[in-house]
């Protein structure tokens, strides 16, 4: 029988996941994978009293720093340094620690894959100085892994034309989704559950366009719209909710975390809105679709090859209106089986968590 490679996962808050693309994938790629490969995940500080040795099959290593925010930076670049002479390969999430890459690679030439992220430096929550450092960052990153990971073709061809170099293209899973029956408990915490809806999940930063979505809604006052976001994190989230909170027909809830109820949510809506500007496969988008949800979605690049471009698209608050008003319940059912077909043959995590073996 062969050895089984030896495989750190570094940039990630850890396991087991809560929330997040990157958290998610290492969740699913240790839970199919842990029988052929040894993988050891970097996790972020959390106190001594919860903290576990192995998960899904896997080691953990705590770092002493937080895996977001400042100290991100460094908490990668120690997790890259803490891996480097004892793996076969290291699998990083993220650009941001691959400054130390070139001297690591004085001593070692570690087996590096790299997961791009994608274009986070376009973000407009970064500074000016942010924007140079991660362009930097993502520079190194690309100059110096073995292989390029990224989640969207999008990103693959931009690799391709501005460093001439290969990539891989391996997306997010989103069959960890599954259809969920109301219950009473769950209609009384989420009365909006008793209408009819449509539904968009996603953070409340200015480039996921929630206000273009809201805007088009207050013109829809017959159409009832459930916008979940993490909206008190944020001085944009905060200031729609105060914005919107009169309208009778939008329902802006607070982030739900838990996949139970979150499935509930999402499978009893008439559609899926998607406004999401910079992600690349973005896992609220595959998760829909493996719901099997009508799809409308922003017009970017990454969406339109997310959705094979077989979705309905939109460029600002009135073209989203206009479909709407558009939609019968024959175009509903054609966009839900051709959502659903795409995401059964491209985002399942045994297909994923595969691929990224494939380059161990």
């Amino acid at each position: 029988m062969a050895k089984k490679k030896k495989v750190a996962i570094a940039g990630s808050v850890g396991l087991p996941a809560n929330y997040g693309g990157f958290e998610t994938m290492v969740y699913y790629l240790t839970k199919e994978q842990h029988s052929i490969v040894d993988f050891t995940v970097f996790c972020q500080t959390i106190t001594k009293d919860k903290r576990l040795k192995e998960f899904n099959g896997s080691k953990l290593i705590y770092i002493p720093l937080k895996a977001n925010g400042v100290q991100s930076i460094l908490y990668d670049i120690v997790s890259i340094i803490l891996s480097w002479f004892k793996f076969d390969s290291i699998l990083i999430l993220g650009t941001g620690g691959s400054i130390i890459l070139p001297f690591l690679k004085l001593f070692k030439n570690t087996k590096t894959i790299v997961n791009f992220g994608g274009l986070e430096w376009k973000r407009d929550k970064w500074g000016k100085f942010g924007q140079w450092f991660l362009r930097l960052t993502e520079k190194i990153a690309i100059k110096n892994a073995m292989v390029i990971v990224a989640d969207n073709q999008h990103f693959c061809d931009y690799i391709l034309e501005e460093y001439g170099k290969e990539s891989v293209l391996i997306e997010y899973g989103g069959n960890h989704t599954s259809k969920k029956q109301k219950s009473e408990t769950l209609l009384k915490k989420y009365p909006f559950l008793n209408k009819p809806y449509d539904v968009s999940v996603s953070r409340a930063q200015v480039d996921n366009n929630l206000h273009m979505v809201l805007d088009a809604y207050v013109n829809l006052p017959n159409r009832n719209l459930v916008l979940i976001s993490n909206y008190d994190k944020f001085d944009y989230g905060r200031a729609l909710k105060e914005k919107y909170a009169n309208y009778p027909n939008l329902f802006l809830q607070d982030a739900v975390y838990d996949l139970h109820e979150l499935d509930v949510i999402r499978t009893n809506a008439t559609i899926y809105i998607h406004s999401h500007t910079f992600c690349g496969t973005a896992p609220s988008l595959v998760e829909a679709m493996s719901l099997e949800l009508p799809i409308v979605s922003f017009k970017v690049e990454t969406n339109l090859k997310t959705t094979e471009e077989k979705a309905l698209y939109f460029s600002n608050s009135n073209e989203l209106k206009k479909i709407i008003e558009s939609l019968s319940v024959e175009k509903e059912g054609e966009l839900a089986t051709s959502m659903k077909e795409i995401a059964s043959r491209r985002y399942t995590w045994e297909r994923i968590s595969n691929k990224y073996v494939e380059l161990f």
